[in-house]
């Protein structure tokens, strides 16, 4: 009687269509008479990234860092990490193709060393029909060294990658951007996004003073469809175009907000979603005096959030909140920063938050010389109600000003990284909301060359550690940061970048999520089978 085994890849494969993060190895066999086991924590196979077409000014230039944290126990070898225009078919970037294929298969994908011909089994077809080869643009070769590339000028593509083996597991890429002059001016920041399904944005505009676009870029093979919904400080912006985006396979599809609705807005909160497929999303905002930066997504909406990363000599901060579900919030607004946590006298007052609604509060120079977090959640007597938040920080003053913007972030809970640090102008910050936290920070060899160099911090409760980040010996070139919880409690981290440009303190900050380089697969206590 011939009988089956059921994958275990096969299934993680398919929830990581949805997610972008693909299948992990299968947990050895458990004694079936064994009892039930914790799972096992094991490394991701394959994961998905997409970078959004940079600017339209020819002034800009762009740098590009891929990069993947060494020493993930489990992952194999082999692997690949590519980057390519998302106009050009990329090979391996689907991670439901690996459904597709047999057990006896994916074994002998792992034990390939010949990345070359493991691309060429499994690369697209061109648009033309012909099988075609896309060289990346970016091609990272090893765990632990950054590589990174330039691109100047308006014509630099939107890039679709995809990692596999041990380049999977926390593979991050980093795209900043330097522009000059014109209203986009300013240094634009962001960490490239895996593909999803649902991404929320507090902190946009539809004002005339700004010029906010939802980049939507498809990493696959077949057509996405996507709605964009606004929501003002009233309810829903009323548009006639937000539905049914169409965005078609291998392509990034830039919508400006004030096209989707004839209301004009200084607060607006973005929702996209997909009604088929999936798509990275991300707004650039562009502000007539302070310049643009990337406002990435929000940390899914939740009762509590913890926004990190405000410089010390921010001018101006604006806290803007929005309630997704059917309750309103009512939300003490709290600052963390070096020796405690405060109520700061712009928010002696519980924020209220209505149901549908955007909601901001100015929070004005805000962290006084001292960098620090804003931590929001349920005023005394208030309900538990999820929401999604973001900050928009500005630097300097009169016409020398700069903005960014920092969406709530979940905590590190085993590892996080951000690439592209430079030998000045970069800032770690630690926030550890409740209690004291001790964190490893790994500054990785640099793009050029140089040794890895590794810090321990010890952050107490309430409180925010701003600090210089190690720099790897003999750096040349950028660099990466990964940061590692050790003890105590949860951890919130971000990393600002800044550059000084005409007198322009330009900056940009980027949020560390937990990278997602593990997950857990459950201990079987027996072979699952079917007849055949």
């Amino acid at each position: 009687m011939n009988r089956t085994t059921l994958s275990l890849i096969a299934v993680a494969t398919a929830l990581a269509a949805v997610t972008g993060f693909a299948a992990v190895s299968a947990p050895d066999p458990v004694d079936s008479t064994s009892t039930a086991k914790t799972p096992a924590r094991l490394p991701v196979e394959r994961s998905s990234l997409l970078c959004p077409a940079p600017s339209t000014s020819e002034l800009a230039e762009t740098v590009y860092t891929s990069f993947t944290p060494a020493g993930t126990t489990g992952a194999g070898t082999g692997g690949a990490a590519e980057l390519a225009p998302s106009a050009a078919p990329l090979t391996d970037t689907d991670p439901a193709d690996d459904e597709k294929k047999t057990d006896e298969d994916k074994a002998k994908d792992d034990k390939a060393k010949d990345d070359e011909a493991k691309d060429d089994e499994a690369k697209a077809p061109a648009a033309d029909g012909a099988d075609t080869k896309v060289k990346p643009f970016l091609a990272l070769k090893e765990p632990g060294k950054p590589v990174s590339g330039t691109k100047k000028g308006a014509d630099a593509p939107a890039l679709v990658g995809a990692a596999t083996g041990p380049l999977a597991p926390g593979w991050t890429a980093q795209q900043t951007t330097t522009v000059t002059a014109g209203d986009s001016r300013g240094l634009l920041g962001m960490t490239c996004t895996a593909p999803g399904t649902d991404f929320w944005f507090p902190g946009a505009s539809t004002d005339k003073s700004r010029q906010d676009y939802v980049h939507l870029t498809n990493p696959d093979d077949t057509a996405a469809v996507a709605d964009i919904a606004l929501f003002g400080k009233e309810g829903t912006l009323k548009s006639d175009t937000g539905e049914g985006i169409p965005v078609p396979a291998r392509s990034s599809v830039p919508v400006l907000l004030s096209t989707l609705t004839g209301e004009a807005e200084p607060n607006v909160t973005v929702h996209v979603s997909t009604r088929t497929g999936r798509v990275g999303a991300v707004v650039n905002a562009t502000e007539e005096k302070t310049g643009g930066d990337w406002l990435a997504a929000s940390a899914d909406a939740a009762p509590r959030a913890v926004l990190p990363g405000i410089p010390g000599d921010a001018t101006s901060v604006r806290l803007v909140v929005f309630a997704p579900g059917e309750d309103d919030a009512e939300l003490k607004v709290q600052l963390a920063g070096k020796s405690g946590t405060i109520v700061p006298s712009s928010a002696a007052e519980p924020l209220n938050v209505k149901s549908g609604m955007t909601a901001s509060l100015d929070l004005g120079d805000v962290t006084k010389g001292e960098a620090g977090a804003v931590r929001i959640g349920p005023a005394e007597g208030g309900r538990e109600t999820p929401v999604v938040a973001a900050l928009r920080v500005v630097r300097g003053k009169g016409d020398n000003q700069e903005v960014a913007f920092i969406p709530a972030t979940g905590p590190v809970t085993e590892r996080a990284t951000v690439a592209d640090n430079r030998a000045k102008g970069s800032t770690l910050t630690l926030t550890a909301p409740e209690k004291s936290a001790k964190v490893k920070v790994t500054a990785s060899a640099g793009s050029g060359g140089g040794e890895q160099v590794v810090k321990t911090y010890t952050v107490k409760g309430g409180t925010t550690l701003a600090v210089t980040p190690p720099v790897p010996a003999g750096l040349k070139g950028s660099y990466a940061l990964t940061v590692e919880p050790e003890s105590g409690g949860p951890v919130h981290a971000a990393r600002a970048l800044a550059v000084t440009q005409d007198g322009v303190p330009m900056f940009t900050v980027q949020t560390l999520p937990d990278d997602r380089g593990m997950v857990s697969v459950p201990a079987t206590k027996e072979d699952l089978s079917v007849l055949k």
